[in-house]
């Protein structure tokens, strides 16, 4: 019986529902209904633990887990003995500071002799230090926002996504401390079974990210305008051209990266493409 890999990833949140996703988008079958905190995958060797965010790293440190699904910045505002191995592209957020919205900023020298609430003090600290400014940190879990409507801070420092609970709670986002997204990280000290089973889960996990990166792109081309579009379209080794039933017309299939899309299809216009169909790509294998 093959060795099941364990992944520790959040039992409720928005980091919750995406890697359960990409869990899932890599045809790996799991069931945790029922509140339940460990279950195991139905057709991959693989046990899924769903714990508080803040315990993960300790988990995966001591080896309960061999790998996590984290936000970045937890890791970090407490560094942990572990290895981030792959960058996932989603949960994207940034731990930022803000002040109520009808106060006047000009600069982080605002924040001298300032109170500011926070759930990230260790990150806080590091970048008043880098900055020297000489602020309180008050340290609170949870519900961070509220602090200055009731005396508590003049500022505070949290994890933004939208702007939307600032903006609730009358604050402002004045400055970014950091940008932080999801990170598949591991222990150091995996042995050989266990370091085979994680490879398996990142070739598929590239794939499902490959895929999420690129779009497939169809178009028609006059051929005599060819070299310069394919040049716009590099493909995955270089793009499939097909002529078309009207003579001097040709087909073209490639790939083109959710980056640069908007100004290749720009440049793509400009090179006399037509009919341009863009795709997405369900599993993109390199």
């Amino acid at each position: 019986m093959n060795k099941k890999l364990r992944i520790a990833i959040q039992k409720s949140g928005r980091l919750n529902d995406d890697s359960l996703k990409l869990i899932k988008d890599c045809g790996i079958a799991i069931d945790n209904g029922d509140d339940r905190l460990k279950v195991t995958a139905r057709n991959f060797p693989l046990e899924v633990f769903f714990l508080r965010n803040s315990d993960i790293p300790q988990y995966v440190e001591d080896g309960v887990a061999d790998i996590a699904i984290i936000g970045e910045n937890l890791l970090i505002e407490k560094p942990h003995g572990v290895d981030v191995i792959q960058k996932l592209g989603f949960s994207k957020c940034k731990v930022s500071l803000a002040i109520p919205k009808n106060e006047s900023y000009a600069g982080l020298e605002y924040f001298n002799g300032k109170k500011i609430a926070t759930s990230y003090p260790n990150t806080l600290h590091q970048f008043l230090k880098k900055n020297k400014l000489e602020a309180e940190i008050h340290e609170i879990s949870g519900s961070v926002e509220i602090a200055p409507n009731i005396g508590l801070a003049d500022a505070i420092c949290d994890i933004v996504s939208t702007g939307s609970t600032l903006f609730k709670n009358g604050l402002k986002e004045v400055e970014v401390m950091q940008q932080s997204e999801a990170v598949l990280i591991t222990g150091k000290k995996l042995d050989a079974e266990t370091k085979a089973q994680l490879d398996k889960l990142l070739f598929r996990i590239n794939a499902v990210l490959s895929a999420r990166n690129n779009k497939y792109i169809v178009l028609n081309a006059p051929t005599n305008r060819l070299k310069e579009i394919i040049a716009l379209l590099p493909g995955m080794k270089s793009p499939t051209v097909l002529p078309l039933a009207e003579e001097g017309w040709s087909s073209i299939h490639s790939v083109i990266s959710e980056k640069e899309f908007w100004d290749k299809i720009d440049a793509l216009k400009a090179a006399q493409a037509q009919g341009i169909l863009v795709m997405p790509i369900e599993k993109m294998v390199v």
